[in-house]
């Protein structure tokens, strides 16, 4: 899978840019698409959004176990690679038919966020058992959502192309080659919004900080995102039913359009 959102929408980390600094060469989204379109000429899909956003999807090289798929449903367009192990049980909370994929379940509880409830965003995805990444696009909204479990089983890495446009996916070197030295691994067990920014969905009270590495000269080689433990975010208390939601762990019990 791949991705790009122009910087006004996405909103990447700043931390993302600074081994921009010399020599980097990145390249323009248009140049990043065109290396994805030659790679699978005749195994990919391409969805265009507007301001020159788009997702691409190939099946190429799929893992049987981490299989790549793509839904739109409502102008929320989803890319979703893994599975999760608690499909049924959130089939049922959310009242999807049985054939509901990963992929249409995790835009149900997107929409649950943005419509239904004051629900936290961590509380959502950390109900999402399983071994995952995901990217969201809703195109009402302009809302860019990322989310990877908390092993990091799936890859996937995003990076800062040419313009300043975010760019991800589960091709290191595509990106690699989209973002020069300006990219790094999506933090495991970690989700990204637009407009919030970069947080842990287990930890969602502490800081999730860049780190910063340089060679003997003190020019930034890299950067990557971890979880600071001793850094607690100023939060005022959830109450209501932010603080007393009831996940699908805590049910009893038991058209869309897929692309």
């Amino acid at each position: 899978m791949l991705a790009v959102f122009a910087k006004a929408i996405a909103k990447p980390p700043e931390e993302l840019s600074f081994p921009i600094l010399g020599s980097n060469n990145s390249k323009t989204p248009k140049e990043i698409l065109n290396k994805f379109q030659s790679l699978w000429p005749n195994d990919s899909a391409i969805y265009n959004l507007p301001h020159g956003n788009f997702m691409a999807l190939s099946h190429h090289d799929e893992s049987p176990i981490h299989p790549r798929s793509i839904v739109v449903l409502d102008d929320i367009f989803c890319i979703f690679v893994g599975s999760l192990e608690n499909t049924a049980e959130l089939r049922h909370y959310y009242g999807l038919p049985r054939q509901a994929t990963e992929a249409m379940i995790v835009v149900e509880a997107y929409k649950v966020l943005r419509d239904r409830a004051p629900y936290p965003p961590d509380q959502v995805v950390k109900e999402l058992h399983g071994k995952f990444a995901f990217i969201i696009f809703d195109v009402k909204t302009h809302t860019l959502f990322l989310a990877r479990d908390r092993e990091g089983s799936v890859e996937f890495q995003w990076g800062v192309a040419y313009d300043g446009s975010l760019v991800c996916g589960d091709d290191p070197k595509i990106i690699r080659e989209g973002c020069g030295k300006s990219c790094a691994p999506f933090p495991p067990g970690c989700i990204f919004i637009n407009g919030s920014g970069l947080a842990s969905f287990d930890h969602p009270l502490n800081k999730v900080k860049a780190i910063v590495q340089e060679d003997d000269g003190g020019n930034i080689m890299s950067v990557y995102f971890q979880v600071d433990l001793f850094t607690r975010i100023p939060s005022i208390p959830r109450t209501g039913s932010a603080a007393n939601w009831a996940g699908p762990a805590e049910v009893k019990g038991e058209q869309m359009f897929d692309i």
